[in-house]
C-alpha cells in the first residue's frame, strides 16, 4: 500500500535539444528547479498567491511534477499559457505513479519539506499497485503540514508556511508573484499561518477544510492568535518586527 492515487504526474520535456526545460520553470516557481531535486514549489498568481503547488523531479533532460491529480490538467493548461513558442512538451504521465512510505528505504527521496514525513518515489503504473492515499494524508496533517488547492488555494504562499517547508527561494531570481513575496519576506510581514488543529478547537471563520474523520481541521490564523500547544515543531513562530 504505497501508490498515492490522488497524486499525477506532469511532464515537461524538451521538443528540441536546446530547448531548456529547467530554466523555462526556473521562471515561474517559488523554488529553484536547477539545484538538487526533487523539491516543493508553487506556481502563484502575480499576487502571490496559490494557483498550484507540486513537488519537482528530474526527468533525463526535462522535470517531472508530481502534483494533485484533481488539478493536473490545469495546471497543464496554465504552464502551456506561460510556454508560448517554446518547444517544450507539457503533458500528463499517466504511465507513471506517486509512491509514498513514511520510512526511509532504497526506493526514494526524503520529502523536500520534512523528513518526517517519509520517502516518495516515482514507478510505472502497475495493476498490482494499492492506496496509501488515507495513510499518506492522516500522517500528513498529524506533522501539520497542508498541501493542495483545498488547504493552500488563493492564500499567499509564505503564509502556506513556505519558508519552514523549503518551498522558496529567495535568491535564485524572478518567477511569477515573486515582488509581494518577497516584499513579505524582507519586511517580516507574514501575518497569518495556515495551521491543522483538533476540529474540536478549530475556529470556524477561519477554516480552510475539515477532516471530520480525522478529528482535524486546517484554519488560517492570525500569527498572534496560534497558540503554542497548537503549532508544530517546525513552525517558526517568533515575534515579527
Amino acid at each position: 500500500m504505497t501508490r498515492l492515487f490522488e497524486r499525477a504526474l506532469i511532464r515537461l520535456s524538451p521538443e528540441y535539444p536546446a530547448e531548456d526545460v529547467a530554466a523555462f520553470l526556473q521562471g515561474l516557481v517559488t523554488n529553484d528547479v536547477k539545484g538538487v531535486l526533487p523539491v516543493w514549489a508553487g506556481l502563484l498568481s502575480p499576487q502571490g498567491k496559490v494557483l498550484f503547488d507540486f513537488l519537482v523531479w528530474p526527468d533525463g533532460d526535462g522535470l517531472l511534477l508530481d502534483c494533485e491529480a484533481s488539478a493536473a490538467d490545469a495546471l497543464a493548461k496554465r504552464l502551456t499559457l506561460y510556454r508560448l513558442r517554446r518547444k517544450i512538451g507539457i503533458a500528463r504521465a499517466d504511465d507513471l505513479a506517486v509512491h509514498w512510505a513514511n520510512h526511509m528505504g532504497d526506493a526514494g527521496a526524503r520529502d523536500p519539506r520534512l523528513a518526517a514525513l517519509g520517502q516518495r518515489w516515482i514507478a510505472p503504473v502497475s495493476n498490482s499497485d494499492t492506496p496509501a492515499d488515507d495513510a499518506w494524508t492522516a500522517h500528513r496533517l498529524s506533522l501539520g503540514v497542508t498541501e493542495g488547492q483545498a488547504e493552500l488555494g488563493d492564500v499567499l504562499w509564505l503564509e502556506c508556511n513556505a519558508v519552514d517547508l523549503n518551498g522558496v527561494s529567495f535568491t535564485k531570481g524572478c518567477y511569477v508573484g515573486q515582488e509581494n513575496t518577497a516584499r513579505m519576506n524582507w519586511r517580516q510581514k507574514v501575518n497569518r499561518r495556515l495551521l491543522v488543529v483538533p476540529l474540536e478547537r478549530s475556529d470556524e471563520s477561519r477554516r480552510r477544510v475539515a477532516y471530520p474523520a480525522l478529528g482535524l481541521a486546517v484554519d488560517h490564523r492570525r500569527v498572534d492568535a496560534i497558540p503554542a500547544d497548537l503549532a508544530p515543531a517546525w513552525m517558526d513562530l517568533t515575534p515579527q518586527e
